[in-house]
């Protein structure tokens, strides 16, 4: 109904789990590593636990797609059922034949072994063939204590080198306690990774609208203000399945008040709508718009202001200037001047000075302000991506989340955008909870994280170090040299991880790859690189140095 009044193609926060809207905060990351951590384990069972509409399922179907072709797949959606009927289920999803149904009286019912003995028959020929068996259960919270008990069963087929069948148990959080009943310890003690999801922070609740909207084909801008971003987080409590209820409901009913945007107070009663009038403690409960034309004169009535405050800070110690970065070559481009405040932009008060806003003139002074931090002063006669292979260094661009830029751990360009206003280029010098620590030709200034959503499309560029005679991604093919450097690399970083002996370089690039949240594609490419610099402690500036010339 308001798609086409607010330029979007399709609706964004549909319930459905369509795969085009997939997001994936950094916690869905980390709980998808530890699944694919745990499935590489050679064995056991992986625990994946989390509030309902979390998104547990968003994180097991982005586990299926990482899961390589030789792995064999048993996926489990209803768990109500008894011990026999599982292992049926079982034997039909792995597509196993077992003994049918008896037709006469005097044949014996079919039994447990009827099952077991064709699955370890499949289990084997499958572990001979060098593929493995991966068995996934679904709201395993409603399993009974008599089925874990057979799980547990299941998890001792196995030959002398491991486990045929991997089991991963995804649930509400009363698996957890489930599971801590001292009748089923047996089967705790083989859980070998556990993850329990938690909510969306503030942050990632306003990428999650903005991913869903870009994907429903926003083009323009953001159709919720801050006000209602934060309400929006604050009553969906970051589970996303609400986050989806209450943005579809609050945009229908700026849609119905003929309004731009959505308000914090279009959120409330949207709240109060979808989940009832007590969802808003402490508030004066409001009335719904739908069905009545009493709803849309309230929302008609309503003022619809968009107060647009760019580059507003927060109120923090006064920043002070950046001494200990050189300044950039004489020959570099500098701002003549910064430039005014925003119109909108609060007046500064005593308890909380104000910060000026002076990005760099432009990206290439942007570079220069950069590239000292790795230990290298850029000369004045040619650019400075040009110079860093001198150094032993490189330029990379990419879209990276805020997630990403968290694990990368290193300072580097955000090109950002306020409203109608050109992109600009800062520095990103240090990554707080609340707020990202920016620089700029006249030193650094605080930004809130939600308004950094605002303004940043997700552009982030840095230098990395490179290895010695680097030339591109590095895999099995590598030149010796690169190839050696590389396995001592991921010998360190992978201490204490259960990889075989006789792992390839391959399969140990996927492995760090997939513990990393990185696609496991085998291949060590420059963001692989980077994270591995980091885990092996390779000089290189960090985000959380105080001081962005510092190295470690």
């Amino acid at each position: 109904m308001y798609t086409r009044f607010f330029g979007l193609k399709r609706e964004p926060f549909s319930i459905a789990p369509d795969p085009r809207y997939l997001f994936m905060s950094e916690r869905h990351r980390e709980a998808l590593a530890h699944l694919l951590y745990g499935v590489r384990g050679g064995g056991g069972v992986v625990l994946l636990t989390g509030q309902i509409g979390a998104g547990k399922t968003t994180v097991c179907r982005a586990f299926f797609e990482q899961l390589p072709a030789h792995v064999h797949v048993a996926y489990v959606v209803n768990p109500k059922l008894s011990a026999l009927e599982l292992l049926q289920t079982v034997c039909d999803e792995f597509h196993v034949s077992y003994r049918p149904e008896p037709t006469e009286r005097h044949e014996r019912p079919r039994s447990v072994k009827d099952f077991i003995d064709p699955l370890n028959a499949f289990l084997l020929q499958a572990h001979a063939a060098g593929e493995n068996c991966l068995l996934v259960i679904d709201e395993a919270q409603q399993l009974s204590s008599k089925v874990l008990e057979q799980l547990r069963l299941l998890t001792n087929l196995e030959t002398n080198e491991r486990k045929l069948l991997q089991i991963v148990l995804i649930g509400q959080p009363e698996l957890r306690t489930l599971l801590a009943q001292p009748e089923l310890e047996q089967l705790a003690q083989r859980v070998i990774a556990r993850y329990h999801l938690e909510a969306l922070d503030e942050a990632d609740t306003t990428r999650y609208v903005r991913h869903r909207l870009g994907v429903a084909g926003l083009a323009g801008a953001l159709p919720f203000d801050a006000g209602a971003l934060r309400a929006l987080h604050k009553l969906s409590g970051g589970i996303p399945r609400r986050i989806n209820l209450l943005a579809d409901r609050a945009l229908l009913g700026a849609y119905s008040g003929d309004a731009p945007r959505v308000s914090a107070a279009t959120v409330r009663r949207a709240a109060a709508e979808v989940m009832g009038e007590e969802a808003l403690p402490k508030r004066k409960a409001w009335r719904g718009w739908a069905g009545g034309a009493a709803g849309v004169a309230l929302l008609a009535g309503a003022a619809w202001a968009w107060q647009a405050a760019p580059w507003r800070a927060a109120p923090a110690p006064t920043p002070k200037p950046a001494p200990a970065l050189p300044a950039a070559s004489a020959a570099a481009p500098r701002a003549a001047s910064a430039p005014p405040a925003a119109a909108s932009a609060p007046a500064p008060s005593a308890s909380a000075p104000a910060v000026a806003y002076a990005p760099f003139a432009n990206e290439e002074a942007a570079w220069r302000a950069l590239a000292p931090a790795w230990g290298w002063t850029p000369s004045a006669e040619r650019p400075v991506c040009e110079q860093a292979g001198d150094h032993q260094t490189r330029c990379w661009r990419q879209r990276l989340s805020l997630a990403d830029l968290r694990r990368l751990d290193r300072p580097g360009l955000l090109t950002l955008q306020a409203a109608d206003a050109p992109p600009s280029a800062a520095l990103l010098v240090a990554l707080r909870p609340d707020a990202a620590v920016l620089r700029g030709a006249q030193g650094e200034w605080v930004l809130p994280l939600s308004e950094l959503a605002a303004q940043w499309r997700g552009d982030f560029a840095t230098l990395w170090r490179t290895p010695e005679g680097y030339r591109g991604r590095l895999g099995e093919q590598a030149p010796a040299p690169q190839a050696q450097w590389l396995t001592r690399q991921l010998a360190l970083a992978q201490i204490g991880q259960p990889l075989p002996a006789a792992a390839s370089l391959r399969q140990r690039i996927a492995a760090f790859q997939a513990a990393e949240g990185l696609p496991a594609d085998g291949m060590a490419g420059p963001r692989t690189l980077m994270h591995l610099n980091r885990a092996t402690g390779v000089d290189e500036p960090r985000l959380s140095a105080v001081n962005l010339h510092e190295r470690r």
